[in-house]
């Protein structure tokens, strides 16, 4: 799964990837210092492969993963191929979902692409230049779909509903903001539109805005304009998350207690980011590996047993489920078993977030 960092040049983009990542992408004080997308890939923090290592002491662990894009930053008109546009354009329709970073500091040293520290005029630029391509592909949809009604009169519906999206579109409104129904959302789905994509705020503050970030100014009004989206806002300092990352395991706790912070801002945004794709984790637990796997929430068990290997999908019999919680409570799979907490599930079966599970099955 892939998520597409997105921002104005100069508003801590690069910087917060290579904080996630560590990939050493370039970062630098001039515009479009990002030209082609840097990947990383990183895996999700989870503290129950932290406990399930200690009860297991398996040969190694593995965490699920993520893969983060750094996309070049965008100006306005990117829609008609201004900057980088048609490129911005083509690597963002590629990710799943979008981690859009706001600048919501002061620094003289920086500077603005715009002049101004502004950040609800910053995210209607980036919107804005995704609205004006999604309608594009919109009208697109349209004249084919006119074609497609003389010979087929069901098209009308279809004419109908992207007539609907495209008046909306026109309004500032992102798709990601309407509502459809199971019908609809098929034909939406197969659009791939910039504006459907589930979207996440990073609201970039100083070191002097973090001890009162929920109420600083800018980041309220950040909220405001994501909440009618119905997305999220981490507010982070990504210059402390930078130095935050070139730390060792110690150090890093050691800062975190001195900042009066549980778990680094990335920590938060590596989680929302899975959350956002609708993913969760089942764990399959062993002396050889303790390992998360990643399934949409909603999986039953034998596509989650084909994450391991199809065969074990095709020759399913039945998952041996016991929750994180239980095992964790009794001690020990033995434990756990005595108790009666491992499950035998069937097919049907719809997995929830820390299963840990041992699948029965016969090719």
């Amino acid at each position: 799964m892939k998520i597409g960092i997105v921002g104005l040049p100069n508003v801590g983009k690069s910087t917060l990837f290579n904080s996630i990542t560590k990939a050493g992408a370039e970062c630098a004080n001039y515009p479009f210092c990002t030209i082609e997308p840097n990947v990383g890939v990183v895996g999700v923090p989870d503290e129950r492969l932290e406990e399930l290592t200690k009860m297991y002491h398996p040969q190694k662990t593995t965490h699920a993963v993520i893969e983060f894009v750094d996309i070049a930053g965008l100006v306005k008109g990117a829609s008609k191929g201004e900057g980088l546009g048609n490129k911005f354009l083509s690597h963002i329709r590629e990710t799943d979902s979008i981690c859009e970073v706001v600048r919501c500091f002061e620094d003289p040293n920086i500077v603005h692409v715009d002049g101004k520290i502004d950040p609800i005029r910053d995210i209607e630029t980036i919107n804005l230049e995704l609205i004006f391509a999604d309608i594009e592909t919109v009208n697109k949809r349209i004249e084919k779909a006119k074609k497609n009604l003389k010979a087929d009169k069901k098209y009308q519906q279809e004419i109908d509903l992207l007539e609907k999206m495209k008046e909306n579109l026109e309004n500032g409104i992102s798709v990601r903001s309407m509502e459809f129904n199971e019908e609809e959302q098929e034909i939406v789905k197969e659009m791939f539109l910039l504006t459907s994509k589930p979207i996440l705020y990073i609201a970039n503050i100083s070191e002097n805005q973090m001890e009162n970030s929920e109420n600083d100014e800018l980041v309220k009004k950040v909220k405001e304009y994501a909440s009618k989206e119905k997305a999220e806002v981490v507010p982070l300092c990504v210059k402390i998350e930078e130095e935050l990352s070139m730390l060792g395991e110690d150090d890093k706790n050691e800062m975190l207690e001195a900042l009066g912070l549980e778990e680094s801002g990335l920590d938060k945004v590596i989680k929302k980011s899975y959350n956002l794709l609708g993913l969760m984790s089942f764990i399959t637990a062993g002396e050889p590996e303790v390992r998360a796997w990643t399934i949409k929430k909603g999986t039953k068990a034998p596509q989650a047993a084909g994450k391991i290997h199809s065969d074990i999908e095709r020759g399913f019999i039945k998952a041996e489920i016991v929750s994180y919680q239980d095992l964790k409570k009794a001690g020990t799979m033995v434990n756990a078993r005595e108790k009666g907490l491992v499950r035998s599930e069937g097919k049907d079966y719809i997995m929830q977030d820390g299963d840990i599970v041992l699948f029965k099955f016969n090719v």
